[in-house]
């Protein structure tokens, strides 16, 4: 079976400034394809997958879940002109996925909130990627003051209420993404550093404990990759150019036995 995408449907929204840097490629994807083709993205996954897809208790994560990984192996296996089922990937300590024996540089990450995925891709760089709903959470306040720092907390507060579940956001998006970068998952505690939230701010990593410099080493930048959501990249270095495009699940003709 064939599948396609339309490429880089929005290749010309800038996400960010570009100094002579890379590119950082963001696309988005629903994780709920036209039913026509569910029945075939399983076979684009490893085995070690479909066993994860088979412990999902309820069918719409278990589908979600194969949507991810085909959207992930179908999207690499354009930019490295390879089969999308014939990929392979090493994990790190912390669970960061990569590609194994790949000398092609590409570096990705991938992250999903209910129904929409979204994957940063790059060539030589370290970066992560966090995407969520604005929604209202109860206690929002709470939540900033168990998991972001005094600085960050402080910030959260003073940000007007129409405003504060997306400022929330933002910088929870910010701090997931960061740690993704780094490949420590939930080895760092996410309030040991700082990251802008306030509305109009510039995406930016302001302080980490421990290491001074550290947060001159990355850059953040955010998003809105569809409406009602915040997605944010961390990257390592600075003047990256950023462009976001929308994944579009095609089966090809040839695919419906027509010419």
């Amino acid at each position: 079976m064939s599948l396609g995408v339309t490429p880089f449907e929005e290749a010309g929204r800038v996400v960010g400034e570009s100094e002579g840097g890379g590119t950082v490629d963001l696309w988005s994807a629903s994780l709920e394809p036209p039913a026509p083709l569910r029945a075939h993205l399983e076979g684009y996954l490893s085995i070690d997958e479909r066993e994860r897809a088979a412990r999902f208790v309820f069918p719409r994560d278990r589908n979600r879940f194969v949507a991810g990984r085909a959207f992930l192996r179908l999207l690499l296996a354009q930019y490295l002109a390879t089969d999308a089922a014939s990929l392979r990937f090493e994990y790190g300590p912390h669970g960061k996925p990569a590609l194994a024996d790949d000398r092609s540089g590409v570096t990705f990450n991938l992250a999903h909130t209910d129904s929409l995925a979204v994957c940063a891709l790059a060539r030589g760089s370290d970066l992560g990627v966090d995407v969520e709903r604005v929604r209202p959470i109860p206690d929002a306040d709470g939540v900033a003051r168990s998991f972001f720092s005094p600085r960050e907390t402080a910030e959260l507060a003073a940000v007007p209420e129409p405003a504060r579940f997306r400022a929330f956001f933002a910088a929870w998006t910010r701090k997931e993404a960061f740690l993704k970068a780094l490949g420590d998952g939930l080895a760092r505690p996410l309030d040991s550093f700082d990251v802008t939230l306030k509305p109009g701010d510039t995406p930016r990593l302001l302080r980490t404990l421990g290491d001074p410099e550290e947060a001159d080493r990355f850059s953040l930048h955010s998003l809105e990759p569809e409406d009602g959501y915040v997605a944010a990249i961390a990257v390592r270095g600075h003047g990256w150019h950023v462009r976001h495009a929308r994944w579009r699940w095609i089966e090809s003709r040839r695919a419906e036995g027509e010419e």
